[in-house]
């Protein structure tokens, strides 16, 4: 070979591992950590301070028992809302985060106000880095992106809405807004990709959109009324049902998950269970056979309160014929856990515990819970987590 056949040789070598780094570099294998340490807890409770170093983490847990930070992105994110403020399309390539609250000067003090910026993600760069913020509505809480990957719906609290957004590789448009007169919590899109269901959290009622393409439409005809404080959705992967976790007052009472038949024309509630209390996360497996829920119990709650707790935990329940949800397993938690992420393979749960700043891991074991450890120790405050849409 001459010596130009050599260079050539080499450069398309040096090219095609370039291209098999920057493929490997997006991994579905990924999770998204949202780190907020603006907010601290007193002898009052939740205390607002100055914006501090929130950042979003790239987690890589393709060794689910040893999860490795692949990148640590200095993006502001909050603690307030449902912990499915961010999101990762099927590919494994683009990360949503939605920041729905800016903490501003108030005084001596600092107070929170409504955001309305999303942060997109590439993925699939070497490293992980941002490639845009997208102007949503206002105060942008959970957010959830379809099976297909080409579409992602946002629940806007104060903006009364909820925001269509186009996904094509990294350039994320928003397309309309939909009006929904009351806060919207959060928000899940069937397997399909034809309807979704939104938690109207202020009027414990679950709205219905039709999805055609990227026309989405509400009609508030089909609300469903279910318990208080609807907080958190998520589909079983069939499509057949939706459940919707409650988060009541907060108060030390038990709250609600509910199950909704979700297809047909008149979609309705089957059936109701109680987990305990503070379900504020809540996740279904992708093979379908189980659902879990960090309890934040009073971890949350000022340490006079009578209902306050030193930790929490973790429940896991099975989900039998009609989605009816049956508690197996529970097993203790830190102070105030708030996101959850199941593996891609079902046989692993994370869960955040925000005041602890760290990641606990389960492995689920003919139905029980067994611990991970040590614990993984985060850089910041954990206030949500989500792995890729499966």
């Amino acid at each position: 070979m001459t010596k130009r056949g050599v260079l050539l040789a080499a450069c398309l070598a040096t090219t095609a591992l370039a291209g098999l780094l920057s493929s490997a570099s997006a991994a579905t294998t990924d999770i998204l950590i949202g780190l907020d340490n603006k907010i601290t807890w007193g002898p009052n409770g939740s205390v607002p301070v100055a914006p501090g170093p929130d950042a979003v983490l790239v987690m890589d847990i393709s060794n689910p028992v040893k999860p490795r930070i692949r990148a640590s992105l200095p993006l502001m994110n909050s603690l307030t809302g449902p912990p499915t403020n961010l999101g990762i399309t099927p590919d494994g390539r683009v990360g949503l985060v939605a920041n729905s609250m800016l903490h501003v000067p108030d005084g001596p003090a600092w107070k929170q106000v409504p955001d309305d910026k999303l942060h997109v993600i590439d993925l699939a760069a070497n490293p992980p880095k941002l490639a845009e913020v997208v102007t949503v509505g206002k105060q942008p809480s959970g957010l959830a992106i379809s099976r297909k990957g080409d579409l992602a719906l946002i629940a806007n609290r104060d903006g009364k809405s909820v925001t269509v957004l186009s996904i094509q590789g990294t350039a994320v448009k928003v397309v309309s807004e939909v009006k929904t007169d009351v806060p919207a919590a959060a928000v899940a899109i069937s397997p399909d990709g034809k309807r979704a269901f939104v938690c109207f959290n202020t009027v414990n009622k679950v709205g219905v959109l039709a999805i055609d393409g990227q026309t989405v439409t509400y009609d508030k005809a089909m609300d469903l009324p279910v318990a208080f404080a609807p907080y958190n959705v998520d589909f079983a992967p069939d499509g057949k049902y939706v459940f919707v976790s409650n988060v009541g007052a907060q108060n030390g009472n038990n709250d609600a998950i509910v199950t909704i038949e979700a297809t047909g024309p008149h979609p309705h509630v089957i059936d109701l269970m109680s987990p305990g209390s503070g379900a504020e996360g809540f996740a279904v497996a992708p093979n379908g056979k189980t659902a879990a829920t960090p309890l934040l119990s009073g971890t949350g709650a000022k340490p006079s309160d009578w209902f306050f707790t030193k930790t929490s935990e973790l429940v896991l329940m099975s989900v039998g014929p009609k989605g009816k949800l049956t508690v197996t397993a529970r097993s203790q938690l830190g102070r105030l856990p708030e996101g959850i992420a199941y593996s891609a393979d079902s046989q692993y749960i994370y869960v955040g515990n925000y005041l602890d700043s760290d990641l606990q891991i389960f492995h689920i074991n003919n139905g029980k819970l067994q611990e991970i450890t040590p614990k993984v120790k985060l850089p910041g405050q954990p206030a949500s987590i989500r792995a890729p849409v499966r």
